[in-house]
């Protein structure tokens, strides 16, 4: 009876703190092998928010171009995820004022 407090102070210290803490950790070897994973032409976002394409690999360090010819340097660890490359734009459909039939 006296060690049934004991008990539950241990098992409320192991929900608040250590399965949180192994969460964490699995996710940051995830974003570590991510960041391993960088290649040239990768479309990434860094942690800030800024959208850019892998131009260059160093070992700490990637070149990301955020503009046509605009090239800057960031940290490899602030490179949050890959992104997939964007969809190409939808064509609009031709109509009768561009000269061409329209549908129907």
């Amino acid at each position: 009876m006296e060690l049934l407090p004991l008990v539950i102070l241990a098992g409320a210290f192991v929900v608040l703190v250590v399965l949180p803490m192994r969460s964490r950790s699995r996710q940051l070897a995830a974003t570590r092998q991510m960041q391993a994973a960088l290649s040239v032409g990768d479309e990434v976002m860094t942690t800030s928010g800024l959208h850019a394409r892998v131009v260059g690999i160093g070992d700490d360090t990637v070149e990301l171009e955020i503009s046509p010819g605009v090239v800057v340097h960031w940290a490899r660890a602030a490179i949050a995820e890959i992104r997939g490359a964007p969809a190409a734009e939808p064509r609009p459909e031709p109509t009768a004022e561009d000269g061409e039939p329209g549908p129907g």
